[in-house]
């Protein structure tokens, strides 16, 4: 199980485990742990991804369930979040459409939620 690693490595695996995941979506990752406003109130993006012409922005969650995923993401992740993303579409200079979609992986099993923030 995932758990018995400690919480930076299991991190680290479950957002291997979401790449993959999404690549076999037929989704192109595009930067893992992209990460704003360093020395500051930062924010870090666990995977942007894009498929067809819809950029994606992933947050991954690993716990043994799945409410447990949903009460770790506070309002105010989800405002630096959106922070972060905001400032990569200006750097991109992106005109298409973007989301924001978790993904949570519970021991051996993976739930995508799109949409999701």
């Amino acid at each position: 199980m995932l758990f018995n690693k400690t919480s930076y490595t299991t991190g680290l695996y479950s957002e291997f485990l979401a790449r993959m995941y999404l690549r076999l979506h037929g989704y192109r990752i595009l930067k893992s742990r992209y990460i704003t406003g360093k020395n500051t109130n930062r924010a870090e993006i666990d995977v942007i991804a894009q498929h067809k012409k819809t950029i994606v922005f992933i947050e991954v969650k690993c716990r043994k369930s799945i409410s447990a995923a949903w009460e770790a993401i506070t309002p105010i992740q989800s405002a630096r979040l959106r922070r972060a993303a905001e400032t990569y579409l200006i750097n991109k200079r992106w005109k298409g459409d973007a989301r924001f979609d978790v993904i949570v992986v519970c021991g051996h099993k993976i739930y995508w939620a799109k949409n999701a923030i």
